[in-house]
């Protein structure tokens, strides 16, 4: 039941204007339509960038543009200016933040307009709806700007009453094709070492709840060469097709079978691995043998070591094989990691596991030889489900955006509450 307080009186015939009126009025809604309205599929972040930037600096923070090269690109010597960046800010007072709020502002395509819709449970009359579920649609709605827009309401409503709190906020670009964005930031002197910072808050869709970890990523291809022949006389070639199927059949099955039966791991915490067979390729026309084929697959660790893994998928390999020297795997370089424990010590929060990838482990954390007592947090919180992240219908409740706000609130006080303690 709505509180009284969330019920806004509609004229009868004026939805649409009225609701726009609900997001203007409000800063964090107007700043999350504004981002969301910015088109910013990865690889053309610049405008997001750019309006952060100004938004940024006309709220008293200090900001730095870090240039980071297109995907499979260098940086434009030519020009001169990025075309994309990551943000990196912080109040003029605290250049060395201690408690750091980052998320990305890349999204996966296609780009989808923002816009609002009233569901039918929000009306409780015939002239009033409860604002709190008006549903607010489009692509980066939820993955990655609710987390945007909440971070930086939260930052600025703390440092309204306390402005001496060493916060700062990253945004980062391409976490949703690999990650560069933090790559970049987690190779630069930004990245201090040992840390300045203590207290690292990621912002991605969470349902609110906390994170206590996420299953690791590991990428790999399969290749098989054959021999092509007319298909009507296939015994004068070998199919790549017919020699990479068991092959797949057996990898499919790795995330079912006990690891000591030469499977791979699983575990309390995330349970089983899982793998998803992504994209076949194989043979040019039905009358002819194929000869090659091949696979990616994508597989998410819920135990063990990346180097155990791959030991593992290479001996399924070659006990499914019939001729393993026409056989080759190639695991992707880079952005491999096992699974990725976070901290969820802090009251008041539902705390679950994620199944997905984030920027956490992009960014190389440099307490690796301090005490567990000195080491970095690391939460994982956010608005939105990821159930609709990157689907037609992304979207989330202006409830969820103001209850975002506060809960980043919360992890704001914890940390500065660990600060005060040392």
């Amino acid at each position: 039941m709505a509180d009284n307080g969330d019920l806004v009186m509609i004229p009868e015939g004026h939805e649409k204007s009225n609701l726009d009126e609900i997001i203007a009025s409000s800063k964090l809604l107007s700043l999350h339509r504004s981002l969301s309205e910015i088109e910013s599929i990865s690889n053309n972040e610049g405008s997001v960038g750019d309006f952060l930037v100004e938004y940024l600096e006309s709220h008293g923070f200090t900001v730095q543009k870090q240039a980071v090269p297109l995907d499979g690109h260098e940086v434009d010597e030519e020009e001169r200016k990025p075309s994309r960046f990551n943000v990196y800010a912080y109040p003029a007072s605290s250049p060395s933040p201690e408690i750091i709020l980052t998320s990305h502002i890349d999204t996966v395509p296609p780009y989808i307009p923002y816009s609002l819709s009233l569901p039918p449970t929000a009306s409780t009359g015939s002239s009033s709806i409860d604002r709190r579920a008006i549903h607010i649609s489009g692509r980066g709605t939820v993955d990655a700007k609710a987390s945007v827009a909440c971070q930086i309401i939260a930052t600025l409503s703390h440092l309204e009453s306390n402005p001496d709190t060493p916060l700062g906020l990253l945004f980062v670009v391409s976490e949703e094709t690999g990650g560069q964005g933090m790559h970049h930031f987690s190779n630069s002197p930004l990245n201090t070492s040992p840390p300045t910072f203590h207290t690292v808050i990621f912002g991605e869709p969470t349902e609110s709840k906390l994170v206590s970890g996420h299953k690791g990523m590991l990428h790999f291809d399969v290749h098989v060469r054959g021999k092509p022949a007319h298909s009507g006389y296939p015994w004068l070639g070998r199919s790549a097709v017919s020699e990479i199927l068991p092959i797949l059949s057996k990898v499919d099955s790795l995330g079912d079978i006990p690891e000591s039966e030469g499977g791979l791991p699983s575990s309390e915490k995330y349970g089983k691995t899982t793998l998803n067979i992504g994209v076949m390729e194989g043979g040019v026309a039905t009358n002819v043998v194929p000869a090659s084929a091949s696979a990616r697959v994508a597989v998410r660790l819920a135990g063990g070591t990346v180097t155990h893994a791959k030991e593992t998928i290479l001996a399924a390999v070659r006990s499914a094989s019939k001729s393993p020297e026409d056989v080759h795997v190639s695991f992707s370089a880079g952005g491999a990691y096992p699974p990725v424990d976070l901290d969820s010590d802090v009251e008041g929060f539902d705390v679950m596991t994620v199944n997905y990838g984030t920027d956490v482990p992009n960014w190389d954390i440099h307490d690796h030889d301090l005490p567990d007592h000195g080491k970095v947090k690391r939460y994982l919180y956010g608005p939105g489900s990821i159930f609709v992240a990157h689907g037609e219908n992304e979207g989330l409740s202006v409830g969820d955006m103001e209850d975002a706000v506060e809960g980043y609130a919360r992890l704001i006080r914890a940390a500065v509450g660990r600060s005060e303690r040392k």
